[in-house]
């Protein structure tokens, strides 16, 4: 059994990583590490895991989460998971990380979006961008992974057919994305207290939003050349999923069956891609609790667009999930194992 410690365990992706680990048949959690729950049981912390664990979270130390495993997830708060990685690295551990300090190749980038210099500018250049519809032969053989966003993952796992078939025709992409609340974390505010997020909806950082430099980083390689986005998040009263409709002009002039027909070609042998066929849209409901992304294509001939639909569960495809499925693949375990599961329903 791989021995696997969770930096970072007492928030919503924390949670879920523990919830798919425990079940997960080749791995054992031997540490978890929260500063703000110290002392508490993974079961106070979470109940629904009451029975499946009996580990106390601790404070975060080196020796600590990396005494007994041979495996690191991090999810600690952006600016903060550096030094640890560092840390674990050094350690010889193999270190899947949740925050976004790896995810941007550029050091300036880093600066310009998160507002502080990266303090490890090599191990970032070490770092591989972890989605592995993409990326799936540099994962195996990496040792530092920087988990995609949520916003990321289902976005470009929406686009990414259309840019290398070359039927963008350069203009700007428009994202227009609405995430659960959960994706907003853990820690009580204002914005998603009971009575200030029910049955309303806002856009937040429209334009300014730091997933937009993660999302041009990764169309812009799969395209060879520049990709820019306008990219709008909205928050609404859920629990859990993320919808992102993509907007993409095209000169393309067939029909929109041939589209998906080059998107289920795309996607044969993905084992956690679901295209639809044509007439059929994606809920968020039905990937809920999964590792899926399922996908929907419109092509509007008058506008010269091609609409995509993509959903995920924010915390398992876009967080938890693609973590534990780079885990198998660093590891040369099946990529499936662990996160083979429908979404539930109703």
């Amino acid at each position: 059994m791989l021995k696997v410690a969770v930096v970072g365990a007492s928030g919503y992706t924390g949670g879920e990583l523990l919830r798919i680990l425990a079940l997960h048949p080749y791995v054992k959690v031997v540490a978890v590490t929260s500063e703000k729950s110290s002392g508490r049981s993974v079961a106070q912390v979470f109940p629904n895991l009451t029975g499946f664990y009996d580990l106390i979270l601790q404070p975060l130390s080196p020796e600590i989460a990396g005494a007994d495993a041979e495996f690191i997830f991090t999810a600690l708060p952006h600016g903060t998971s550096v030094a640890p990685v560092a840390e674990f690295v050094k350690m010889g551990k193999m270190v899947v990380d949740l925050s976004a300090d790896f995810r941007l190749k550029d050091p300036l980038a880093y600066e310009e979006w998160y507002g502080v210099k990266h303090a490890d500018k090599d191990l970032l250049q070490n770092a591989v961008y972890g989605l592995p519809e993409i990326y799936r032969s540099r994962i195996k053989g990496a040792a530092l992974i920087a988990n995609p966003g949520c916003y990321p993952t289902a976005s470009i796992l929406g686009i990414t057919p259309i840019i290398r078939n070359r039927l963008h025709n350069g203009e700007r992409i428009i994202i227009d994305a609405k995430s659960a609340i959960s994706g907003a974390g853990r820690s009580p505010a204002l914005s998603w207290h009971f009575p200030e997020a029910h049955e309303g909806m806002e856009a937040y950082k429209p334009g300014t939003h730091r997933h937009i430099p993660e999302i041009e980083q990764v169309l812009s390689d799969i395209a060879g050349s520049t990709i820019t986005t306008c990219f709008v998040p909205h928050l609404v009263p859920a629990n859990r999923g993320l919808l992102s409709t993509i907007y993409v002009p095209t000169d393309y002039s067939g029909e929109a069956g041939d589209i998906i027909e080059l998107y289920k070609e795309s996607y044969h042998g993905e084992p956690f891609v679901r295209v639809l066929d044509a007439g059929r849209q994606p809920n968020i409901r039905n990937v809920k609790g999964a590792n899926f992304c399922d996908i929907g294509i419109t092509l509007d001939k008058r506008n010269g667009c091609i609409i995509v639909t993509s959903v995920i569960d924010n915390l398992v495809k876009g967080a938890a999930g693609t973590a534990i499925q780079n885990m198998n693949i660093m590891m040369g375990f099946e990529e499936t194992a662990g996160l083979m599961q429908p979404g539930l329903f109703p």
